[in-house]
């Protein structure tokens, strides 16, 4: 009894999705839609998502919201109304779907009470977590890996075989490094594979003090020790608490991996990331892929 307890204390069975933010890059359409709830084609960013986490063997998920999120809610939830009228209209394939998005996990609610940081966003989920190590995706990246497991779960594995925190980073251009996250390899342990240890993260460094090209994207997985640093962490870059400077100091304390996952990814919190992942998803959809194609084919010739 008590190694089975052990056991699912150690397995990572929960998420954690921070979806406060006010999604300013694409005002106007977010002044009454949350960004999360942007459809790419027909199907919500949110929601994507959620699917990644819960085909990575997560069961139950903490969506971080705020006051003017509920949408989200509603969109996970039942909606009996319509799915009465799709019954009336014989839309079976469009009620199933329907029926589908509602029991797709166990999907949890907290509001973020000021809009303090990413690690604030995550210090939210204390209570839910507990003391077992949980993973965290963040809404503005989508990725795909077709064919191959999804970039959650090779992080996961990767947790399964340290048990030490793992951050999910691919590599940017040189020119881009000052976007994002950047960690440092350590020089005393030699990289395994796509796997390596850190000595360092450094948010948004200058193209010349990078200390690589491996950027932070968006899919964590990180031991509940992590809450007890964010409690105490002080505001840094835009005068938030970031989750970056609490996972250096987490470095301190235990040894902390990245992983260079396979896939590819779709930064759909940037206007022309998310017209990308648009094209792409609509041509490798059956119902819609020859006329998307046959409208660029003009779009060339012209």
């Amino acid at each position: 009894m008590n190694r089975k307890i052990k056991n699912e204390k150690t397995r990572i069975r929960k998420a954690v999705i921070p979806a406060a933010g006010l999604g300013t890059r694409f005002l106007p359409a977010t002044k009454a839609l949350p960004k999360e709830m942007l459809p790419i084609v027909d199907i919500p960013t949110i929601q994507y998502i959620v699917e990644e986490a819960v085909e990575s063997g997560i069961e139950e998920i903490l969506i971080i919201t705020n006051s003017t999120k509920h949408v989200m809610e509603n969109h996970f939830d039942k909606n009996y109304e319509l799915e009465e009228r799709l019954k009336a209209s014989g839309k079976m394939k469009q009620l199933e779907q329907i029926d589908e998005i509602a029991h797709l996990a166990n999907i949890f609610y907290i509001r973020q009470k000021e809009p303090k940081g990413l690690g604030d966003a995550i210090l939210c989920a204390k209570s839910f977590i507990g003391d077992e190590p949980f993973a965290v995706l963040l809404g503005d990246d989508v990725v795909v890996n077709e064919g191959g497991k999804p970039a959650l779960k090779q992080l996961i594995d990767q947790y399964e075989e340290t048990r030490a925190s793992i951050v999910g980073v691919q590599t940017v251009d040189k020119k881009d490094v000052s976007k994002y996250g950047i960690v440092a390899p350590s020089q005393s342990h030699p990289a395994s594979g796509r796997l390596v240890k850190l000595s360092d993260m450094v948010e948004k460094p200058e193209t010349d003090q990078a200390p690589s090209q491996m950027a932070v994207l968006g899919r964590y997985v990180l031991n509940p020790e992590i809450f007890e640093l964010l409690e105490t962490q002080g505001r840094g870059a835009g005068n938030e608490i970031q989750l970056t400077d609490a996972i250096k100091r987490l470095m301190d304390r235990q040894a902390v991996y990245a992983y260079d996952f396979e896939g590819i990814r779709y930064d759909v919190g940037d206007k022309f990331g998310f017209i990308k992942a648009t094209i792409d998803f609509s041509l490798k959809r059956e119902d819609l892929k020859d006329k998307v194609q046959e409208y660029i084919n003009t779009l060339v010739t012209k």
